[in-house]
């Protein structure tokens, strides 16, 4: 009698703050909890908070004829999974689908659809090892990126598409695609043999560069981190870790939905410092990619010198690092980015409507030492000439440093107008000290 006295409002005030286990325990109880638990809106309240779900979709996006069968689809295909994982690995790929399909649809179509159970067994049988839970979990949802192999190997806009991004200097560029299970058995397969693993290594190969300039990502799945090969992969087998050593723990020592692993940390990060502006898409020559080159502070630094903008930040690049050389253990290259504000190039509060770079000079130290300072003319042989409104010039170089923490800053020198037409005295632009830091995590 007394449930029967409590009303239909305040019932589903009470319900709405049970999650859906205690919402389904509380369903068996009569019928007419049965039936207000079954109500569409609490389901679609439980889809939205666990599954970020606005409309009733299945886990492979196809509708569903309600939010309450919603949930149960999705319980039932995850059944053997922590569901806390589940909810994670969801919310990663969620962040990062939508700033793709926002900013970067092209890549956001490569992603295949979710590997089936099998998929991940045939792998794991093949190659004889298993996967950590959060690599499975994170497979079911995307089973890596569309791409063949001409994307991989042709300088065509199809290798710009990797989610992981990349960058460019001289004629070194990158852009890294995560593989599909049926890549990775085929990488790992042909990677350990050539590089002599012995097949009780337990590595799996989960994404590689889209060019000659090969970088490849190792996932250790004894250990759960994450690697990336330096310089001597080819002759010793040299990695590098990506994810910082102190968030990964033995796949042996946790269990359930402690487990971590690297590449789920590793894509959550990405995630995040897409969403947050800290790298961002760019564009060369009407080819649009991911561009790892940090865009904000304090990776990336900004001055502004009578008009003239400069922004430069740096990168480490891990396929060509050399631990064992004491002189040059580490790369990084740098990307300087130059333009003219609209009000133009103000000199001694003259306005110019245009000016020309000559001369640069850098300084580069590690841990405060000055190990080099160096002039010279031009820029990557370009003397770039400023407008207002224009796009900024853009240009990438490199320095290999004996430690894993330096900086570079200097100037350049610019002259009003052109240097062929020269409108008044030559000036000093500044740029702001940038990092040249060994990151927590390497992409």
């Amino acid at each position: 009698m007394a449930l029967e006295s409590v009303g239909d409002l305040a019932l589903h005030l009470i319900l709405d703050k049970l999650d859906a286990d205690d919402t389904a325990r509380v369903a068996c109880v009569c019928k007419k909890l049965n039936a207000s638990a079954s109500e569409e809106t609490l389901w679609s309240r439980i889809c939205s908070q666990d599954l970020g779900l606005a409309h009733p979709l299945d886990h492979l996006g196809n509708p569903a004829p309600s939010f309450k069968v919603t949930y149960q689809i999705w319980r039932e295909a995850f059944h053997m999974y922590p569901w806390s994982l589940v909810k994670r690995v969801k919310g990663c790929w969620d962040r990062i689908k939508s700033w793709l399909s926002t900013n970067f649809p092209e890549a956001a179509a490569t992603l295949r659809k979710g590997a089936s159970e099998a998929d991940i067994q045939e792998l794991e049988n093949t190659l004889k090892l298993k996967l950590p839970l959060p690599t499975r979990v994170l497979y079911r949802f995307y089973d890596g990126q569309e791409f063949t192999c001409e994307d991989l190997s042709a300088s065509t806009a199809g290798n710009s598409l990797g989610l992981i991004g990349g960058y460019s200097f001289y004629e070194h560029w990158v852009n890294v695609f995560l593989l599909p299970i049926s890549q990775v058995i085929l990488e790992t397969q042909q990677i350990i043999r050539h590089l002599g693993f012995s097949t009780r290594s337990k590595y799996v190969v989960v994404a590689a560069s889209s060019t000659h300039s090969e970088k490849l990502f190792f996932l250790n799945c004894t250990n759960g981190q994450l690697y990336v090969g330096t310089r001597n992969l080819p002759t010793d087998g040299e990695m590098i870790p990506c994810v910082p050593n102190a968030l990964i723990r033995s796949v042996h020592e946790l269990s359930g939905d402690q487990q971590q692993d690297a590449m789920l940390l590793w894509l959550e990060e990405h995630g995040r410092r897409l969403q947050n502006g800290i790298i961002k898409l760019s564009e060369e020559e009407n080819i649009k990619s991911i561009c790892l080159f940090p865009e904000k502070p304090p990776l990336c630094s900004t001055a502004v010198t009578n008009g003239v903008q400069v922004r430069a930040s740096a990168v480490f690049i891990p396929e060509l690092a050399d631990p064992q050389d004491d002189r040059q253990k580490y790369l990084f290259a740098y990307s300087i980015r130059m333009s003219l504000q609209p009000q133009g190039c103000i000199i001694n509060g003259m306005p110019y409507s245009s000016c020309q770079l000559h001369w640069r000079h850098w300084v580069i130290r590690v841990n405060d030492v000055v190990i080099s300072d160096a002039n010279g003319e031009a820029v990557i042989g370009k003397f770039p000439l400023l407008r207002p409104d224009e796009e900024e010039f853009v240009y990438q170089s490199c320095t290999p440093l004996p430690t894993s923490s330096g900086s570079i800053e200097g100037y350049f020198d610019f002259v009003p107008g052109r240097l062929a037409d020269p409108k008044g005295s030559q000036f000093q632009v500044m740029v702001a000290r940038f990092p040249l830091d060994l990151p927590d995590y390497i992409f």
